[in-house]
């Protein structure tokens, strides 16, 4: 298991300036928070029926580089 200390990311802009708004940042760190509880349930229901682990983190990697952008240029 990783032990490393865990900490929510500074959210930024397209611009690359950060994100001050307290209310997005609780709802995006909220949002990383169900993401990793998800990610972690499917990789021990996939370890528990035998699959392996890093094929399970490499479908998931998979998974999140596939996302597409929604309201690309519309901001």
């Amino acid at each position: 298991m990783n032990t490393r200390p865990k900490f929510p990311p500074t959210w930024r802009q397209p611009d690359g300036k950060p994100v001050s708004c307290l209310e997005k940042i609780k709802v995006l760190n909220q949002n990383i928070q169900e993401i990793e509880s998800l990610c972690a349930d499917a990789l021990e229901d996939g370890v528990l029926m035998g699959c392996d682990a890093d094929q399970i983190k490499a479908a998931l990697h998979e998974l999140i580089e596939g996302l597409e952008v929604p309201y690309t240029g519309k901001r």
